[in-house]
């Protein structure tokens, strides 16, 4: 009998034992947690527009130094044309701009965020888009700065005429 009362007292003890789990509240807390996470790294994730424009002005800044160095190496002006949606480079051959093919860093590029506000300064002769800076033969130039803007955000590609482009 004596194994009958222990098997007995077992089986009690294992009906009185907590439940094994989570309650619905710690359950909820976890998935609030979550929540709260996934909305910030998503808010993160998705640059604003000062990014998106800093980011475009460092590329344009460094493809303007391509831009100027082949101009040289090419004993031909090459130009930087750009839209309010887009930009792309131009070389000139038998007195005419021909759009350069066959490039990929030189390519024609949407801007990320169109449309775009583009000003020159000190300002072009003509100030009509599309606006057009020429790079000639010659290692030096006039200096320039590019601002692009969108709204009330704008960033300004820094030319100083020796070759050095710079995004502030």
């Amino acid at each position: 009998m004596g194994s009958v009362a222990i098997s007995v007292a077992l089986q009690c003890a294992r009906r009185r034992s907590p439940a094994r789990g989570f309650t619905l509240l710690e359950l909820l807390v976890v998935i609030v947690i979550l929540g709260i996470t996934l909305g910030a790294v998503a808010f993160n994730a998705m640059p604003d527009t000062r990014q998106t424009l800093q980011n475009e002005a460092q590329r344009i800044a460094l493809l303007l130094q391509l831009a100027r160095d082949e101009a040289i190496v090419r004993n031909r002006p090459v130009a930087f044309e750009a839209e309010s949606d887009r930009y792309r480079f131009l070389v000139r051959e038998d007195n005419a701009w021909q759009a350069i093919s066959g490039d990929d860093l030189l390519r024609e590029r949407s801007f990320k965020r169109a449309p775009l506000a583009l000003a020159i300064s000190p300002p072009l002769a003509t100030d009509q888009l599309p606006l057009r800076i020429v790079f000639g033969r010659e290692p030096v130039d006039k200096p320039f700065v590019l601002t692009l803007s969108i709204d009330a955000v704008s960033v300004a590609v820094r030319a100083d005429g020796i070759g050095h482009f710079v995004a502030e």
